[in-house]
């Protein structure tokens, strides 16, 4: 058998070679998403992104008998290391066919480069971090993922635990019906508490200004930004990733499913779902363009799976129940709008409030994914 060379990718066709071996790995899954190339692109480093305004990586191809068969992406956040007093490096976009000798050989080069950049530790996977996709599926193969949420052959968990990773944190996708809403929707306890909330502390709902569209999603960021500040792993988007996040999510947040929370006239607290765009980027082969936008984002009614993506509130009003307020007040747009599944993700193993709340609603949680640290 041929030798196995990692290589420093550098060129244009060795970027091709990173960007595309996930079609080649994938080939035949019917349950695997393409991503959109150009955000996949971006996020790895080979065009503009805000995140590499603070941070590094080291992309890295294996080839075998002049084919590609492995990628990986050492990176060093800057920000996270600041924001949480480390040295740890991360490493992201892991494909690999399945032998080990292909992924220790990508490791152990991401490894060397990570102590050079005085790295002690190293946490993924990170796509390329927390605040965009992250974690290895390790349950849950036999159904697509949702938008945004990753999806990886079985056997890469033997390959990483192979290297010597540990398990850091699981998290979870939980999936309802819209039966399950309907019976939410006339729980009467819950409706009290909703009532109580609102009329105890003045919260009102609303949804989403179609008129202040861009300028909303940066504050639907921002209170994300906040509320997240004590969750684990996490570190705060910039001012310039806000506002490159709010660019896109501009034409895939529907105002219907996106509420806010208000006391006095402020935001407090924001929910929003995500669309299932995935059969749709399947369909164009994650090309935008010329026309794949077209396909992307016509009669969005006619998409019927919601990923929800966030339930925030600002840390100053997290003991009044403005989640529970939030929660209640999505069910009627959501069933007005016609979706028929809803996916909770992700949901940290440590989160006993929104695990247990979920679970007690009935839902089921039906995907796994890991996330794994290992020192240097």
């Amino acid at each position: 058998m041929s030798s196995i060379e990692v290589q420093h990718v550098t060129t244009a066709a060795q970027r091709k070679q990173f960007l595309g071996l996930p079609w080649k790995i994938n080939v035949g899954d019917p349950n695997w998403m393409p991503p959109l190339r150009g955000t996949q692109k971006q996020l790895c480093g080979f065009g503009s992104h805000p995140f590499y305004e603070d941070a590094e990586a080291l992309p890295l191809l294996a080839v075998r008998g002049g084919e590609p068969v492995g990628r990986l992406l050492a990176i060093v956040n800057h920000a996270h290391n600041r924001w949480s007093k480390e040295k740890r490096g991360f490493f992201g976009f892991f494909e690999s066919v399945d032998d080990q000798a292909v992924s220790e050989a990508l490791f152990d080069r991401g490894f060397d480069w990570l102590r050079d950049q005085g790295m002690t530790a190293v946490r993924g996977p990170a796509n390329p971090s927390l605040n965009y996709e992250w974690g290895l599926l390790i349950k849950g193969f036999d159904k697509p993922p949702m938008f945004m949420m990753t999806h990886n052959q079985p056997y890469y968990a033997k390959l990483v635990e192979a290297a010597g990773f540990e398990k850091a944190q699981d998290l979870y996708a939980f999936w309802g019906e819209v039966d399950m809403l309907k019976t939410m929707k006339n729980d009467k306890k819950m409706l009290n508490l909703d009532a109580n909330i609102r009329e105890r502390f003045g919260v009102t709902l609303r949804t989403m200004n179609r008129k202040r569209f861009r300028a909303e999603v940066e504050m639907f960021l921002d209170i994300y930004n906040q509320a997240l500040a004590g969750t684990w792993g996490y570190i705060p988007l910039s001012k310039s990733e806000i506002n490159h996040m709010a660019g896109e999510l501009r034409y895939l947040i529907e105002p219907e499913v996106a509420i806010v929370a208000e006391h006095e006239g402020k935001p407090i607290g924001v929910m929003f779902g995500l669309l299932d765009y995935n059969p749709r980027i399947k369909k164009i082969d994650g090309r935008l363009f010329p026309f794949g936008f077209l396909t992307l984002l016509r009669n969005k009614r006619a998409i019927k799976r919601l990923r929800l993506v966030s339930t925030n509130v600002l840390p100053a009003y997290q003991g009044w129940g403005v989640g529970v307020v939030l929660g209640i007040g999505m069910l009627q747009p959501a069933l007005s709008f016609g979706l028929r599944e809803v996916e909770f993700s992700w949901v940290l193993e440590s989160n006993d409030l929104s695990r247990k709340t979920l679970e007690k609603g009935g839902a089921e949680r039906y995907k796994e994914y890991r996330i794994y640290d290992r020192e240097l």
